[in-house]
């Protein structure tokens, strides 16, 4: 029994051991569980030369950080220098360290400052050490000054944080379209911007698109300027300031593009199709408008080809017994190809809208065939809400016009006469709300022109939307200071 329980023992032993030299050459080595997520930017240890460094004469600056670092791969859309250089620096990041290499020669008893935006982040999370700037001078001190202040787009009143402010040292007028700026901020997401670091002195100040130029070489691009230089002082610190940017011009839109298959159709068609179709082409036919006409805009009705000849007078609005109706106006718009009805529609009435074939004839002399019905009815008054506005901090005396906006579509333009508006029938929606300040009073938005020296007429965002719902009261407190 002993030499039994011996020869077992020994097996068991023999085999834990052969079973653990096999794990050892087979097994995946695991790393241990790491510690808590980093939630830490970099930090600089140390610079060479130090950071605010004065008489600052070498052309190689080396950071060095707390942890490995890698650089952005947009380096050039964070890298801001001050002033800016013909050649930007060359920036590299190993190890701990990045190194920057100055490429331009340095100017006498000048601050600069190398803002880094976001491009320094750490190996392990890609945390970004934001706005982390380096400053230096080849003279004796550190230029403190600052100039801040904000950018609001003039026809909107809202930001555009793409946009930059840049400094011009040279006072001419016509510097900001020749010459390259002497510094640039950017805008946050409010649309503030900060210099720091800057010198005493004069400067002319304008918005424009960060672009390669920085130049306002096109009138399309948005654009905001002071009326004066602005004084930048070692003894006071500048007043913040207000730009409203605006484009003189609108970029006109770029023509459609269409495209066919080999052959020069869409599909494959037999001649007799294609034949067909070209006879439907010759004639001039009518797209009907709404079935459910509306109570508070013109019926309207459109014809496939451009009009040469229009009669408005053979057009006929009447009920369903074809009894006239009077006091409505016919319109043909601008493109000659859409037809306007405007008549007071009451509500839940039936109508139909003849068209008589010598009412259009097309560029090519081709009239309608025959005589055309359309038939529609109005909608009902609950389909519509009330809307009651107050508006009780508005300033009258500068002539405001409140601007219902769907979308970036104006849909009603209303001057403001009181500080109280008020509309029995509102079509229901979600509606954006702006207040224009009409300097002119001709009821639209009007830019600025730099070359006058006229800044553009102001709309100021109002924050709180506006949602109308059918067959209700809707009433509606403004205040516009609480909007900014």
């Amino acid at each position: 029994m002993k030499r039994l329980f011996f020869s077992t023992a020994f097996i068991l032993v023999v085999t834990s051991i052969f079973i653990s030299l096999l794990g050892v050459g087979c097994a995946v080595i695991v790393p241990p569980g790491g510690g808590p997520k980093d939630t830490l930017p970099p930090v600089l240890v140390k610079a060479v030369p130090n950071d605010t460094s004065t008489h600052f004469n070498t052309n190689k600056i080396v950071l060095t950080f707390d942890e490995y670092v890698q650089l952005d791969n947009n380096l050039n859309d964070n890298l801001i220098v001050s002033p800016i250089p013909n050649t930007m620096p060359f920036v590299e990041s190993k190890l701990h360290n990045v190194t920057v290499r100055l490429k331009d020669s340095l100017e006498a008893n000048t601050t600069y400052s190398i803002n880094f935006g976001k491009a320094i982040k750490d190996v392990n999370e890609g945390l970004p050490y934001k706005d982390f700037t380096y400053v230096f001078s080849t003279g004796s001190h550190i230029d403190q000054n600052t100039f801040s202040g904000t950018v609001t787009l003039a026809e909107t009143g809202k930001v555009d944080s793409t946009l930059i402010v840049i400094l011009h040292s040279n006072l001419s007028d016509t510097a900001v379209e020749k010459v390259k700026p002497r510094y640039f901020a950017k805008l946050d997401g409010k649309g503030h911007f900060t210099f720091r670091f800057l010198p005493p002195g004069k400067f002319n100040a304008f918005v424009l698109p960060n672009d390669y130029t920085k130049k306002y070489d096109d009138s399309t691009k948005l654009f905001a300027f002071l009326n004066a230089p602005v004084n930048i002082s070692d003894t006071a610190s500048a007043e913040s300031v207000q730009f409203y940017a605006y484009q003189q011009a609108k970029e006109k839109p770029k023509p459609a593009t269409t495209s066919t298959s080999n052959n020069g159709t869409s599909e494959n068609k037999s001649k007799k199709e294609k034949d067909k179709e070209k006879q439907e082409d010759k004639r001039l036919k009518i797209a009907p408008g709404a079935a459910d006409q509306g109570l508070l805009e013109d019926y309207e009705f459109s014809f496939n080809r451009k009009l040469k000849i229009f009669d408005s007078t053979a057009i006929l609005l009447t009920d369903t017994n074809y009894k006239a109706i009077s006091n409505y106006k016919v319109s043909l718009d601008t493109g000659r190809t859409k037809v306007r009805i405007k008549y007071t529609w009451p509500e839940n009435t039936e109508y139909k809208l003849i068209i008589t074939k010598s009412a259009a004839t097309d560029s090519a002399d081709i009239a309608l065939t025959k005589n055309d019905t359309l038939a529609f009815s109005t909608k009902s008054e609950s389909d519509y809400g009330s809307i009651r506005l107050r508006f009780n901090d508005v300033d009258l005396s500068k002539n405001p016009v409140l601007l219902m906006m769907k979308g970036e579509d104006i849909y009603q333009v209303i001057p403001l006469a009181t500080r109280e508006w008020y509309q029995k029938l509102y079509e229901p929606g979600d509606y954006e709300m702006r207040i224009l300040y009409d300097d002119n009073k001709n009821g639209v938005w009007d830019p600025g022109n730099y070359k006058e020296k006229k800044q553009p007429e102001i709309v100021e965002a109002v924050k709180r939307k506006l949602n109308i719902k059918a067959n209700w009261d809707n009433e509606v407190e403004i205040v516009l200071r609480s909007s900014q």
